[in-house]
């Protein structure tokens, strides 16, 4: 019998709308991601990327009040955030928290857990540790984040999404407060990673530094509440950098195409 989810996104987003604080954010996002892809998704500040990714986890703050989300097929608009991870939805956070007495080891044992329902082994979690660029005897028996740099605490945050080895894979601005090496380690982990799991994966960022490390397959451009283009990196890259996200938004009539 053929696997039906192989025919249909791994994410599907129709038309989503989400107020928060009474506020309409998003104003009508349209997007898909398969199997095996990688997309990027840009904006300016205020441009709703932090909304979109709390949206897509569900966080009830930011409320969906028209639109759907559909998750191989499945609409999990309703569903709660933990239901949502454990269908096989990994988010690596822009800014994670710092929790005291909660070690790096317990969490990536946790993110095991998702999908091996017997204890993980040492060697395991030495391994993602060692793929994000961690040293794992330094880092496994330290509180999640406590001290971390930026560097640090995105390495951390890509080593729980490998743990967790999830059907989708979201990364909230990865590069942000981090160094050239970190950069690059981060951007072809998440490359690397995507392909070897072949999950679908969005990559959230406010700049193009990182995206030659990703390859991505589609940059989408979301301005004002909406997505207002679509395409190739090269084409959607150069016409940024001429532009500005501003003058760009301008050239495709605010609105453009509206819909991914």
């Amino acid at each position: 019998m053929r696997d039906v989810r192989a025919t249909v996104p791994t994410l599907a987003v129709e038309n989503l709308h989400v107020v928060v604080a009474g506020r309409e954010v998003l104003k009508g996002v349209w997007l898909e991601v398969r199997r095996g892809e990688l997309h990027v998704l840009m904006g300016p500040n205020a441009s709703g990327k932090t909304t979109f990714v709390m949206a897509l986890l569900g966080h009830p703050a930011y409320r969906i009040v028209k639109g759907r989300l559909l998750f191989e097929g499945r609409d999990i608009s309703g569903l709660s955030t933990t239901e949502r991870v454990r269908l096989g939805i990994g988010v690596a956070f822009q800014n994670p928290p710092v929790i005291r007495g909660v070690k790096l080891r317990d969490i990536i044992r946790a993110c095991m857990g998702l999908w091996s329902r017997a204890d993980p082994p040492e060697e395991l979690m030495i391994d993602v540790l060692r793929r994000a660029g961690l040293e794992p005897r330094r880092y496994l028996t330290r509180d999640l984040n406590l001290g971390f740099s930026g560097g640090e605490k995105k390495r951390a945050e890509l080593a729980q999404v490998m743990a967790m080895r999830p059907k989708l894979m979201i990364f909230d601005e990865p590069d942000s407060g981090v160094d050239l090496d970190s950069l690059k380690l981060i951007g072809e982990n998440i490359r690397a990673l995507s392909e070897e799991l072949g999950s679908a994966t969005l990559v959230i960022t406010h700049y193009r530094h990182i995206i030659p490390y990703l390859k991505p397959d589609e940059v989408h451009v979301l301005y004002g509440g909406r997505i207002i283009a679509s395409g190739p990196p090269n084409e959607i890259l150069d016409a940024l950098e001429a532009l500005g996200y501003r003058g760009f938004a301008l050239k495709m009539g605010l609105t453009g195409g509206g819909r991914a």
